[in-house]
């Protein structure tokens, strides 16, 4: 008896779980949008943190941020923003384009140059373009008194 009731339970909530076929349901898909300016320092002081700050084109509402994809390779840092977009016919994707500003904390971990590569879109025949950034590294803050 104990073993039918199990299944049974079992099998009633096997069937009135939730349906995959939610009508209220999101799509949506992930989109790398290019950046079209970039504020950071000129020089880093090495162990110190800074935030990069990076401006994109949102086209609508229907694009909200959603991270950063980061690769790296040794000191070059390839950076691209990577938005959300939401594509159901519910999604109600109104305004206009407007610039905005995210950021990530970067800490500076080596005392060569690093190299940022910025992704600014594609060109005509496809090639990734980069906005490239060389940042010299320093050992300390430069506190002599004159």
């Amino acid at each position: 008896m104990k073993k039918f009731s199990a299944l049974f339970i079992l099998f009633t909530l096997i069937f009135t779980s939730c349906s995959l076929d939610n009508d209220t349901q999101q799509n949506f898909n992930f989109e790398v949008m290019p950046i079209v300016s970039v504020d950071m320092p000129e020089q880093f002081i090495y162990g110190e943190t800074y935030a990069i700050n990076i401006s994109y084109i949102k086209p609508n509402t229907c694009y909200q941020f959603n991270d950063f994809a980061y690769e790296i390779n040794g000191n070059e840092r390839i950076i691209a923003v990577v938005n959300t977009v939401y594509t159901d016919e519910n999604a109600n994707c109104i305004g206009e384009p407007e610039e905005v500003t995210v950021y990530f904390d970067f800490t500076v971990t080596s005392s060569d140059t690093y190299v940022f590569k910025f992704f600014q879109g594609e060109d005509e025949q496809g090639i990734d373009q980069y906005h490239i950034v060389e940042v010299p590294v320093f050992q300390g803050r430069n506190t002599a008194k004159k």
